[in-house]
């Protein structure tokens, strides 16, 4: 793969020195990139077809699932509320484990979110 890099840069600055590269429809500005790599790669283009017809991956569904019952726990106050709610985050969790997800990275990144933002200003 090594050789093909060189390659495509060789052609890349050859035809930059040319000015074929000039004027270009979209120079200056980024460039909008789907960034898919912690996609497996042989997962890649089924994600891309689910994402483009607006739905998401399972596991984020059931982190959003997480999310919204964690935040259902913090508002009860009666015990036989937070009981339920809680066998239903420990199942919830345990579906999103068993996906592949490690939920604790997951928090640990929202822990470091919510951190940030309120160094910040913004919490």
């Amino acid at each position: 793969m090594w050789l093909l890099d060189q390659l495509a840069e060789a052609r890349i600055t050859e035809a930059s020195v040319r000015g074929e590269l000039d004027d270009l429809a979209g120079a200056g500005r980024p460039l909008v990139l789907d960034d898919d790599i912690m996609v497996p790669e042989h997962l890649r283009v089924a994600y891309r077809v689910l994402k483009n017809a607006g739905c998401v991956p399972p596991q984020v569904e059931l982190l959003r699932e997480v999310r919204d019952i964690e935040a259902l726990l913090r508002g009860v106050d009666d015990q036989p509320g937070r009981r339920a709610l809680s066998a239903k985050l420990q199942w919830v969790s345990m579906r999103l484990r068993a996906s592949g997800w490690r939920q604790d990275d997951l928090r640990f990144e929202q822990a470091y979110y919510d951190r940030l933002q309120h160094v910040l200003g913004g919490g």
